[in-house]
């Protein structure tokens, strides 16, 4: 994907809209769960998705770079937990097999934008 647009708010980031794409289809997702859960897996899905794109936007925010990039490891700390938990919900029977392997598919491309993010906003650290 070429990017061209001057980067100017958290939005235009890749990365958040990736994550943006996956907290969209968590939410979605989580509504088909047993209601039961909803104090459960779901708010805990829920709030690690919410998290990512969270971070991130704060990352951005942010005026030094080394600050920019703690965040940006939270959102990656977040993005880890959220693929946990979506293996725990394969495995309780709550995701079937297509559903788990877009939702792991997604996490997993949003994965790399961010650490992209995380690569690109290093090289300002030792310029």
């Amino acid at each position: 994907m070429k990017y061209d647009k001057k980067i100017q708010t958290f939005t235009d980031l890749i990365a958040w809209r990736e994550g943006h794409k996956l907290v969209v289809y968590i939410y979605k997702i989580t509504k088909t769960f047993p209601s039961d859960e909803i104090y459960g897996i779901i708010s805990q899905m829920r709030r690690a998705a919410v998290s990512i794109t969270s971070n991130i936007a704060e990352g951005f925010g942010r005026k030094g770079y080394k600050e920019k990039l703690q965040f940006y490891y939270m959102a990656s700390g977040s993005l880890t937990e959220l693929k946990n938990q979506i293996l725990i919900a394969k495995d309780i029977g709550y995701l079937e097999r297509k559903r788990y392997y877009r939702l792991i598919e997604e996490a997993n491309s949003a994965h790399k934008l961010l650490n992209l993010l995380i690569s690109k906003t290093k090289t300002f650290l030792t310029s």
